[in-house]
């Protein structure tokens, strides 16, 4: 009897040690889990399979707290099968543990009227026994309820709630360990976007400022297209770029053609409505294919100019002033470079443009419309300002030529009257002289009607154009109190462009008007000249003096610059830089000294051609 009693507690022994090998195990393979993923679908099955082996339950459900909704919602494991459902906190079983924090072991539940049978009654399944314990994090916080049925030996023991209890803390370690992971990975995410939005914003502000400097120092159109494109193609990775501009007759146009590489534009004559960048201009809208011979605009005869097959192409619209397109920005043939190997050549590879370039593309292109609008005004308005000089001056020219006109009719006329052939071939070569004379006059003026040359220089008798300015300006200055004085020391002629001297006159003098406009007082222009020395060649000498107050401290080092102003009511702060750019023009200088006692502007302009007395 006694044996019989030893082998049921060895069989009760073995039982017992093969239930805690099996929770030993189990906590074992959980805990391994925990340090080799954090993956929260993996962990979550693992735990609950492993939750019914150790407690050797029918059924297990992992609930977890969703706090914004304050519901419990589940995972259930029934056989292979997963699903989840979801419950109110302070609802059923698993509800009430939630809501209280504690454990609830149940073996009638159908007599707990915190059961819900419903569930059991749509299902067909019998739930016989259950037992629930709360999910706890580090901080003591409830995060979510394991809730176990129908133990396979028996009704569940507190053994079974300290087990349970133990894995629920696993559980709870790897919900917290996988969210926190989740969070830093979410977060690493989103600093890596705004990393990448930042570095785009950076790329996009750095092209901005490029364009701009290359736009600025462009003084032609032709300068305003290498710089752009230079740009485009640097950013863009392209194999070449391009700017087609409509004709005057919108029918015939210009390619200007750009390479990777390349500082020079080719330019080609092409039908503005031909092509791809036609199809651009046309429509008004961005063309953009990576596989252009398919694209039903595709032109072939783009080929010849590129020297290679046009495989991909985006080409963007420019606005003009009308609204409607006045041309289009292209580029061509996208290349991936081996470090910096220039694009042109064998070691580059082709590739396909991206929405990235499109979008790259787009900001050149709003940029670079402005840019070539204001270009196309600049130069239509300085044409018109030219022909108006042209205009104004030619009374000038013609009333100069007309020395040269005497001087000739009268070497003929001796010539007339001469009797040995030596001295008629004498005086016909001065004549001859005279036509020489006439024809650098004719250069003069047509280098400026072409653009050739930004100031129109030619032969200003002084005495005249001083009579002039005194003539404009005495009554203007008499108004504010200012006398005028014109020192004409040398009345003579030199060489300047006779209107924009006038324009400057016409600045300093005003400049000098609102200085004395308090008190008045003298404004004074000296006209003298210098000879030339070993360091200077002569040069015409114009000093403009007044009785002012001087000049602020604060601005004289930076007068000459744009937008300084000493803060009069009106001012631009042009009128000096506006000066200064002039006297450059003439290749002369302007400088300034200031006291208390006034300010004395002096403009030299270099005479190289011998002035006539």
């Amino acid at each position: 009897m006694r044996v019989g009693l030893l082998e049921r507690k060895l069989e009760d022994l073995d039982e017992e040690l093969s239930r805690e090998r099996r929770i030993g195990v189990a906590l074992r393979e959980v805990g391994l889990a925990l340090g080799t993923t954090l993956d929260l679908e993996q962990l979550l099955e693992l735990i609950l399979e492993k939750i019914i082996d150790a407690v050797e339950a029918d059924r297990a459900t992992l609930y977890l707290l969703d706090d914004r909704k304050n519901e419990l919602v589940s995972r259930i494991v029934q056989g292979e099968e997963v699903r989840q459902i979801r419950l109110k906190v302070g609802q059923g079983i698993a509800g009430h543990v939630a809501q209280t924090s504690k454990t609830l072991l149940v073996n009638d539940p159908y007599e707990d009227p915190r059961f819900n049978a419903e569930l059991d009654l749509t299902s067909g399944y019998r739930t016989r026994s259950i037992l629930a314990v709360p999910m706890k994090n580090h901080l003591g916080r409830t995060i979510g309820v394991v809730q176990v049925l129908n133990k396979k030996t028996g009704p569940f023991g507190d053994h079974d709630a300290i087990i349970l209890a133990a894995l629920a803390t696993q559980a709870a370690i790897a919900i917290d360990n996988s969210r926190l992971f989740l969070s830093v990975t979410q977060k690493n995410t989103e600093l890596l976007e705004i990393k990448e939005q930042l570095e785009h914003r950076v790329r996009d502000l750095k092209l901005l400022f490029d364009l701009e400097s290359a736009m600025g120092r462009a003084t032609s159109l032709d300068e305003l297209f290498t710089g752009v494109l230079s740009e485009a193609l640097r950013t863009s990775e392209a194999y070449a770029g391009a700017f087609a501009m409509k004709g005057p007759d919108g029918v015939n146009g210009q390619l200007y053609l750009m390479f990777q590489g390349s500082d020079t534009l080719q330019v080609h004559n092409v039908k503005s409505a031909s092509g791809l960048t036609g199809a651009a201009i046309d429509g008004g809208e961005v063309v953009f294919t990576n596989d252009a011979p398919s694209h039903p605009d595709h032109d072939p005869s783009l080929d010849a100019h590129l020297g290679e097959p046009t495989r991909a192409c985006i080409v963007v619209p420019l606005e003009g002033e009308d609204g409607d397109a006045m041309g289009a920005i292209a580029l061509f043939n996208k290349r991936k470079l081996p470090g910096s190997t220039p694009r042109l050549g064998s070691a580059a590879r082709d590739e396909e443009f991206t929405e990235e370039d499109r979008a790259l593309l787009l900001l050149i292109a709003a940029n670079a419309s402005t840019a070539i609008r204001l270009q196309m005004s600049r130069e239509s308005r300085e044409r018109e300002e030219r022909l108006t000089s042209i205009g104004r001056l030619l009374s000038g020219v013609i009333h100069d030529i007309r020395t040269p006109l005497t001087v000739i009719s009268g070497y003929v006329q001796m010539m007339q009257a001469a009797d040995k052939r030596a001295l008629r071939e004498e005086y016909a070569e001065l004549a001859l002289k005279q036509f020489e004379h006439i024809g650098a006059m004719q250069r003069d003026i047509l280098e400026f009607a072409r653009g050739e040359r930004n100031t129109l220089v030619r032969k200003v008798y002084l005495s005249k154009f001083f009579g002039d300015v005194k003539e404009q300006l005495q009554t203007q200055l008499a108004r504010v109190g200012v006398e005028l004085v014109i020192d004409l020391q040398d009345k003579g002629t030199a060489r300047f462009d006779e209107g924009k001297i006038l324009r400057v006159v016409h600045n300093l003098a005003r400049n000098a008007a609102e200085a004395m406009a308090d008190k008045g007082g003298k404004f004074t222009i000296k006209v003298s000249r210098a000879k030339a020395t070993r360091n200077a060649v002569a040069a015409l000498v114009i000093t403009f003096s007044d009785t002012g107050p001087g000049i602020p401290r604060e601005i004289e080092h930076r007068l000459f610059q744009s937008f300084v102003t000493s803060g009069k009511k009106g001012g631009t702060g042009l009128g000096l830089a506006i000066t200064k750019r002039i006297a450059e023009e003439h290749g002369g200088t302007i400088t300034v000294k200031s006291t208390s006692r006034g300010a004395t502007f002096t403009l030299r302009l270099p005479q190289h051609a011998a002035a006539e007395k």
